[in-house]
């Protein structure tokens, strides 16, 4: 056999195997992958309804320009009310970058350490809590604890948990996952604890303490910390696929606008969020960027250095088996695409 047939064969053999993996994945996050690029942002926020999102929001903090806002689909389907760049969303895991600072000016302040542990802080779960003599606050800000995540219980979603106590019950005295700082596994669990220790340390609830060293110096007078805070109709819907109700009711903790993560997010990059010495201390022990996700809402906030931008990018429709979690990806990838080949031109 020659050499070319050889690599006639091998390239047989990858096409053939290539269109074998197509067969598991949905179609559309293909097509949407394979779709011409659009000219403008807005024609690509266009485009992600036609996939299927019921509504969405982008917000562009890009140097050298005013903000931008794009909008397409439903604010509320049910009311026929469009999409708002202002209406409060549910950020879901964007939190935790809150709570990183907010620990990080802690640290600085030296009310809290970074290589204490669980027993130290919170001597009660000893023996509860598998390796809680090990696991230091370091260890959790960077979920390499090893500790199971609580929300991975069977059914979570479908009746969440509404306290500490009961969260916590969900996995204690359950083996860990790993031993401390030997793996990585992102778990909700490190920042349910994280925020106890603040509670604890402060003396009163931990977000209070975000509002005054991150909200109010940054003017951030859209962000709260839970739905009871807010004005329900300024609340975007959420949807779940094979789920009819409105899910924006449901209370999955902060609410902010697009607008207010983007400023935050921009004062996290550029270190005008920290004082002297706190930017050494976060840029060890977390990341720049996050995502979120729980039912009917997912949410992204992301700086592009390349192109000194802030981008923001919300979707009130989920589903379960996370292929639109997928397909924003895609699309958040599109979207930056198209501000790179804006600023080039």
């Amino acid at each position: 056999m020659t050499k070319k047939q050889t690599k006639g064969i091998f390239r047989i053999v990858f096409i053939v195997a290539s269109i074998g993996s197509l067969y598991f994945v949905p179609w559309l996050l293909v097509k949407s992958w394979i779709l011409p690029l659009p000219d403008t942002v807005q024609e690509q926020v266009d485009e992600a309804i036609g996939h299927g999102f019921d509504g969405m929001i982008v917000y562009v903090d890009q140097s050298g320009q005013p903000p931008q806002y794009f909008t397409s689909g439903w604010h509320n389907r049910e009311s026929k009310i469009p999409a708002k760049p202002q209406a409060l969303f549910k950020i879901a895991s964007i939190s935790k970058l809150y709570d990183a600072v907010a620990v990080t000016k802690l640290v600085n302040d030296g009310r809290l350490s970074l290589d204490k542990t669980i027993a130290d802080y919170l001597p009660e779960l000893v023996g509860r809590i598998e390796n809680a003599e090990k696991i230091t606050l370091r260890l959790m800000i960077q979920h390499r604890s090893g500790i199971p995540n609580f929300t991975d219980a069977p059914n979570f979603w479908v009746a969440p948990t509404e306290t500490y106590e009961e969260s916590l019950a969900l996995i204690l005295d359950k083996p860990a996952n790993f031993e401390p700082g030997e793996d990585y596994e992102y778990c909700n669990t490190n920042y349910l604890l994280i925020n106890k220790i603040m509670d604890d340390e402060l003396g009163y609830g931990n977000f209070q303490f975000i509002q005054e060293e991150i909200l109010i110096p940054l003017n951030l007078n859209n962000t709260f910390s839970s739905l009871s805070e807010v004005n329900i109709e300024d609340v975007m819907s959420g949807y779940h696929v094979g789920y009819s109700d409105d899910l924006k009711t449901n209370d999955y903790g902060m609410h902010a606008t697009a607008e207010d993560v983007g400023t935050f997010l921009r004062a996290l990059n550029d270190g005008s969020l920290f004082e002297p010495g706190e930017q050494e201390i976060y840029a060890s022990i977390y990341e720049y960027e996050h995502g979120g996700w729980v039912p009917g809402y997912q949410s992204f906030a992301k700086y592009h250095k390349d192109i000194d931008a802030v981008v923001i990018e919300f979707y009130s429709t989920t589903d379960p088996k996370l292929y639109n979690w997928n397909l924003s990806e895609i699309i958040n990838s599109r979207i930056v695409k198209i501000l790179k080949r804006q600023k080039s031109s």
